[in-house]
């Protein structure tokens, strides 16, 4: 997902919820991230603590750290106020975890996992790196991936101060000057939808379950699942929603769901998938 996601309205859970141990922010990414996956591969897990299954999946890979016998090392990255590293990975939903090896992405895999497949991937991916890396080696950590046009640069600086509204002007000027730029409409697409997550009430998947016709419910709910990284979810939801209307209020729910597929390569098999039912719903 290009751009910058994720969001500040709910309830969030105590700082103290999360171990900050192996916390780390776009300051230290280069030197707890890059430098050190050229000695040992580092497992990234990008959560919000208003997501209670990332926090728990933070939890569960603290733990199981305690069992590596120093295989691999842990990065957690809260990812509303480290907006350039979700950016710099393509992060298109929370929780997301990606292994880091030799500086560069090795695997990944988006949304909360039971220990079991949890634990299966940690031993993929050490696997995988057994004697690729220079044990103990300092090597040389590639540059962070960065935006180096000035014009994304006042955006993400917006986005840092929390001005959403000034990062999708800065966005949009860029669009203006160049319309076919699709690093800027990605980034916009995203930081709308992140500034539209930021008043979702806690509660609004239960809301909506309890309107069904209720289409502005259905929105907030299937943002809310979309955020908390189950998109397939969310997509269902307004599949579901589509095959309930006509008119002008199927057409608005067919509208928004595009949007939602936006969010995503367009060769996601989640998007894909939904892209098929949503035909089928409408036809």
């Amino acid at each position: 997902m290009s751009g910058a996601v994720d969001l500040s309205s709910l309830k969030q859970p105590a700082a103290t919820d999360v171990p900050s141990d192996h916390a780390v922010t776009e300051t230290t990414f280069e030197e707890r991230v890059l430098r050190r996956s050229m000695q040992i591969p580092v497992v990234v897990v990008l959560f919000s603590q208003r997501s209670p299954g990332s926090v728990d999946l933070v939890k569960l890979f603290e733990r199981l750290l305690g069992e590596a016998d120093g295989n691999w090392d842990l990065a957690t990255v809260e990812a509303e106020p480290n907006m350039r590293i979700a950016q710099a990975f393509g992060v298109q939903g929370i929780p997301t975890v990606i292994a880091v090896a030799g500086g560069q992405p090795l695997a990944d895999f988006q949304g909360a996992q039971p220990e079991p497949q949890v634990r299966q991937w940690l031993a993929a991916v050490v696997e995988a790196v057994n004697g690729q890396l220079p044990e103990g080696a300092e090597g040389e950590a590639p540059a962070a991936p960065e935006l180096e046009d000035p014009r994304f640069t006042v955006a993400e600086e917006a986005l840092d101060r929390g001005d959403t509204d000034g990062a999708i002007a800065a966005y949009e000027a860029i669009l203006a000057a160049e319309p076919a730029n699709e690093d800027a409409k990605a980034a916009l697409r995203q930081v709308r939808f992140y500034a539209r997550t930021q008043g979702l009430p806690a509660d609004a998947i239960a809301r909506a379950d309890a309107a069904p016709a209720d289409i502005d419910a259905a929105f907030a709910a299937a943002d809310m699942e979309l955020f908390n990284g189950t998109p397939d979810a969310a997509f269902s939801r307004l599949i579901d929603l589509v095959k309930r209307t006509a008119g002008d209020d199927r057409n608005r729910v067919r509208t928004r769901l595009v949007e939602l597929f936006e969010l995503f390569d367009t060769a996601d098999p989640i998007v894909t998938a939904a892209r098929r039912k949503l035909a089928t719903a409408l036809y």
